[in-house]
């Protein structure tokens, strides 16, 4: 058996005895587990001799194992070990955010909860690497040195409630601005950070991305909140607008995928005959809805809204042109439709059909 499983069983003993009050017999966890009482019996031994508080009270009718749940009410952390150890695992995700602002200091947080355990809990700890992993989605933007302290001046504007001065490169645009804008929130999606912010001079709430701002400053002026609705909540991706009802016919092959994930909270799944499933969501129309129903590849159509179907078509219509066979050496130039078609569905996307401008 693989050094992992045992690893996730162990872990799973100790959950169970951790939320079991009157204890649990080892018959039980091996009933639990789908192995025998032995393996549970030398699970247990490997467990207490890792330092983890396990110990043995006469039942009714048979020995039951219990977890301390006091063992570590000493621990200026005030943590219970069933806390202290779901941080220690939550490391494999950390290990996926090396680009965020907070990485090093969540990491030297991380080691002072380590140093409340024994040697010996944190040797057995060390393993759930082999059972537990996390894998950085693709697309992450990269991070500058002052990407850092731009954040933290932000962060000291948002909770001070104070204006900020600020230098910003715009996608949209093509050119250098700067806004006297009041920050509302920073937000973690798609990879990267975006900034959440009321600019007087537009009366509305705007997007712009981390990485783009060139400089801010913090000014003495305050301001009173103007929103708390979450930035993206009608968006797959980081974007803002009013949402609308989008429905998707997805194949039978592919219907599997799609009806076991959440890709939205509003979204409803209708079985259709064949096997087939119908994707109901109400969300904004924006590129990375586009970008989405777009990877689904040609098991997926959009049925409505109709505004929305065409789109797609256009757009896969001028992919399949991209692809068109040439003759043998003749070189294809560089963009064979007009650059605008294809903003909407690139990295360069600056303004949903329905919806705010993004910066």
């Amino acid at each position: 058996m693989p050094r992992s499983h045992e690893v996730v069983r162990q872990w799973q003993i100790l959950r169970s005895l951790a939320s079991s009050r009157l204890g649990l017999a080892a018959q039980a966890l091996a009933d639990q587990h789908g192995v025998t009482s032995r393996t549970i019996r030398r699970d247990l031994s490997a467990l207490g001799r890792a330092g983890f508080p396990l110990f043995q009270e006469q039942g009714h009718h048979c020995l039951l194992w219990k977890l301390d749940a006091c063992a570590l009410k000493g621990l200026d952390t005030g943590f219970s070990l069933m806390e202290l150890c779901a941080l220690y695992f939550s490391r494999a995700t950390l290990e996926c955010l090396s680009w965020f602002p907070f990485h090093d200091e969540l990491s030297r947080a991380f080691e002072r909860f380590e140093h409340s355990l024994k040697p010996s809990m944190r040797e057995f700890l060390d393993r759930i690497p082999l059972a537990v992993g996390a894998k950085q989605p693709p697309g992450g933007k990269r991070v500058s040195p002052c990407h850092r302290e731009r954040v933290e001046q932000l962060l000291e504007a948002t909770l001070q409630r104070r204006m900020v001065r600020m230098r910003y490169h715009s996608r949209s645009s093509g050119r250098v601005k700067e806004y006297d804008l009041a920050p509302q929130r920073i937000v973690s999606a798609e990879g990267g950070l975006y900034l959440r912010a009321y600019v007087p001079e537009y009366g509305e709430m705007r997007t712009f991305a981390v990485e783009r701002i060139e400089c801010l400053a913090l000014r003495d002026e305050r301001y009173t909140d103007h929103t708390s609705a979450d930035a993206f909540a009608d968006s797959l991706g980081a974007f803002s607008g009013k949402p609308e009802r989008v429905q998707i016919s997805v194949d039978p092959q592919l219907a599997c995928y799609v009806a076991e994930r959440e890709w939205h909270p509003t979204q409803r799944l209708h079985h259709l005959k064949g096997g087939g499933v119908l994707l109901e969501m109400d969300v904004t129309i924006d590129a990375m809805l586009r970008r989405w129903i777009m990877g689904l590849g040609s098991q997926a159509r959009v049925l409505a809204p109709a505004r929305l179907a065409e789109e797609i078509r256009t757009e896969l219509r001028a992919a399949h042109e991209r692809y068109a066979e040439r003759p043998a050496g003749a070189r294809a130039p560089l963009f064979d439709v007009p650059r605008q078609q294809l903003l909407p569905f690139g990295e360069l996307h600056v303004l949903t059909l329905v919806g705010e401008r993004v910066a």
